[in-house]
């Protein structure tokens, strides 16, 4: 079991190591804080909790971030898990550490309908963090990274859903912003639990062939530095077998079993200067034969997470491939932790490159009328596919996925250019618009005033989110009436294939709801985000299937109803009716119930039924306001006759308003009686007032008025309550 005291030891070790001037007095303070806010949990290794922030501290130092940062680490988890608040930890410790710690905190939460939704959510929070204060990021990322390593104690499904989730987002985001060296260390991790067997047997591998890889590796080693040395260029070289997701990678895009693959060895050297990595280039080149078409110069043109080396594949005497990576030490530095390595701050507040946050500008602008599931899954190619750098006329880089066309350059210079985009050059030669970019490919885009905007089919044809996102704007901009037609026609098809009318449209009280459910406010809104993309007609339509399903059913069940003051059937007639939900309702054998909210009542409550328009039959009580007016000859139609059914014995949800006077320990109190009195409550709220008096919704099941009754009586014998009602739930 890992201890406070070795933890905490490493920890200093590290800001002795990397930042020799800190206040170990303040960092001191946020530890016994931390500690004492986090007393009461642990580890699901049985160890303090307070080790998991010291271990995200360490790997924050080991990052090179600052002060603030190295607080913000150690506290990171006190908004979220303790009763730690914004305002103290920024009276002790000051707003910029409240801010990472708030932002870090808002990361983790997340409450939505679908997978999708929340991963949309986390990102969009991601990276509105990111565009703040990058540290936000960087800490989060440490958070993942120690629970990474600690996944050994997590249960096998949650083993499983945070190593997905790791892969899918925090490794891709590692690499984005450069710190390779923890990307490969998330990946390897997941690649444990997500494919065991394929893990295994390639470390087993490994450690079965160390010897004669070492050796290997020491011989080329060995020529570089010989060669080097021997011309003058200080270098520092070494060698490693490539990491276990990279072979796992291969072995699948090549379909090869491990002991069949050969390039699977790398070697850095690492340089003073600039014109050494070339020099070195020209070495290396000389001393081992080169692989056509696998030299790649990152130091010109630097990758957008501001990567820099040389990499070169070559092939040694003994006919085995490896890949040499030359670089200098700030490169290498830059390389290791990426943006962290070299993002300075002043007075608290981030100081960048305005230009190496650009993609993050990019990427929570294509949010913007985005499907969740969409936006998730374009994301992934916007975000964490390779990429490809192409020129401009002029010679400015532009940074695309891989596989753009030269619609997606057209609007990453920007949307007026590509908006009026009639064709395209590339390399100087006419090209289609879906022809895919390579690296160094020189792009013109060929404009004209008279262009009438782009084609739909252009959203099937481009690549990146940023372009399919700026099409759909301008759809939706200027093309409305177009796209209300065009949305129409779709919608209609997708209801006529499902068997639903669209005369359920234009019922006046189901479309309310409808709309709702939809999130738009009128069909015409829905037909023109169908028309231009943000929408499809088919998700529009599964939306609202069920609903307009039930109304249909609800219509037809209303056409054969008799009113409430209509003559009852005959006894036997009304012994014979069905329950639902333990409500029979007379002159209807079988229909939907559903227990008005206004009311909630339970078995023993006098009720009455009002046939709503799409979900069925609303049970009020009979003493209900909203069911006051049965009498009113526009709706007295819609009133029926119900009754409970003796021999249902299932509970029912209702509420309990509570007047009480405000003091300590009443929740308490009242949460006593609802566990003595073995109820399901399903919610408990309390409401402070102005006049000393507060407010409780409780909100449970029970079988009958009965049982409801006793234990209304039983909270009313609670000192300081002083009066109940039936709530509104």
């Amino acid at each position: 079991m890992e201890t406070f005291e070795e933890h905490y030891d490493s920890m200093c070790a590290a800001i002795a190591r990397r930042m020799p001037t800190a206040d170990m007095e303040l960092i001191d303070k946020a530890v016994r804080y931390a500690d004492e806010k986090h007393k009461s949990q642990k580890r699901k290794d049985g160890s303090p909790y307070i080790i998991h922030p010291l271990a995200v501290a360490e790997i924050v130092v080991e990052m090179g971030l600052d002060m603030d940062a190295i607080l913000g680490a150690l506290l990171h988890d006190c908004i979220e898990d303790t009763d730690a608040s914004h305002e103290e930890i920024e009276k002790l410790f000051g707003s910029t550490v409240a801010e990472l710690v708030e932002g870090v905190t808002k990361l983790t939460r997340a409450n939505f309908s679908s997978t999708e939704e929340a991963q949309m959510e986390n990102l969009r929070k991601m990276f509105m963090a990111m565009s703040k204060d990058i540290r936000v990021v960087l800490i989060k990322i440490a958070d993942r990274l120690h629970n990474m390593r600690t996944m050994q104690y997590q249960s096998p499904e949650k083993q499983i859903i945070k190593c997905r989730e790791t892969m899918d987002v925090y490794a891709p985001l590692a690499h984005r912003l450069g710190m390779q060296k923890i990307k490969w260390e998330l990946e390897d991790t997941s690649l444990r639990y997500l494919a065991p067997k394929e893990y295994t047997q390639i470390t087993n591998y490994l450690q079965k062939h160390h010897e004669k890889d070492e050796a290997f590796m020491q011989s080329i080693q060995f020529k570089i530095t010989d060669r080097l040395n021997a011309m003058g260029i200080q270098n520092t070289t070494y060698g490693r077998i490539k990491h276990v997701y990279s072979i796992y990678r291969k072995m699948l895009a090549q379909d090869k079993t491990i002991d069949q693959l050969y390039d699977i060895y790398a070697f850095r050297v690492i340089v003073n200067s600039i014109p050494d990595c070339y020099n070195v280039l020209g070495h290396i080149h000389d001393l081992f034969n080169l692989v056509p078409g696998r030299f790649k110069d990152y130091i010109s043109t630097p990758k957008p997470n501001m990567y820099q080396s040389l990499h070169t594949t070559v092939i040694g005497s003994e006919g085995i491939p490896f890949e040499v990576q030359i670089r200098t030490w700030d490169m290498h530095e830059t390389a290791e932790y990426g943006i962290a390595a070299h993002w300075k701050y002043k007075q608290g507040t981030g100081s960048g490159s305005e230009k190496d946050f650009e993609w993050v500008r990019r990427l929570l602008e294509s949010q913007q009328d985005a499907d969740a599931e969409e936006y998730v899954q374009s994301l992934k190619i916007d975000m964490f596919d390779d990429e490809v750098f192409v020129f401009t006329p002029k010679g400015r880089i532009v940074s695309l996925p891989s596989g753009s066309t030269p619609i997606d350059f057209a609007y990453a210079i920007h949307s007026g250019v590509g908006n009026s985009m009639i064709g395209a050059k590339v390399n100087n030669r006419i090209a289609n618009i879906d022809t895919p970019l390579k690296n160094g490919d020189i792009v013109e885009v060929i404009t004209s005033k008279t262009a009438k905007g782009p084609s739909r089919d252009w959203l099937n044809i481009c690549k990146s989110n940023q372009a399919r996102t700026k099409i759909k704007q301008w759809f939706k901009k200027e093309k409305r009436e177009e796209n209300i037609v065009h949305g129409k026609s779709s919608f209609e098809s997708e209801m006529k294939r499902m068997g639903l009318p669209m005369t359920a449209l234009a019922d006046e009280e189901l479309a309310p709801h409808l709309l709702k459910k939809l999130s738009f406010d009128s069909w015409d809104d829905m037909y023109a985000a169908i028309g231009y993309g943000g929408l499809t007609a088919v998700k529009a339509v599964g939306r609202i299937r069920d609903d307009i399903s039930r109304a249909v059913k609800a219509q037809t069940a209303e056409k054969s109803v008799s009113p409430l003051r209509l003559n009852p059937d005959s006894d036997a007639a009304r012994q014979n009716r069905h329950a639902v939900n333990g409500v029979i309702v007379e002159d209807i054998d079988s229909c939907m119930i559903k227990f008005a909210k206004c009311c909630t009542p339970v078995p023993g409550d006098s009720i009455v039924g009002f046939i709503t328009k799409g979900f069925g039959v609303s049970i009020h009580r009979a003493d209900c306001p909203n069911a006051q007016n049965r009498e009113d000859p526009r709706q007295a139609a819609r009133w029926v006759r119900v009754r409970w059914a003796s021999a249902e014995e299932q509970p029912f949800e209702t509420t309990l308003e509570l007047d009480c006077l405000t003091r300590d320990g009443l929740v308490l109190d009242v949460a006593t009686v609802l566990t003595t009195a073995r109820v399901r409550v399903k919610e408990m709220s309390a409401k402070d007032l102005p006049d000393g008096r507060s407010t409780f919704l409780l909100r449970f099941e029970v079988k009958n008025v009965a049982e409801l009754d006793n234990i209304r009586n039983r909270l009313l014998n609670i000192r300081d309550v002083v009066g109940s009602r039936r709530g509104q739930n």
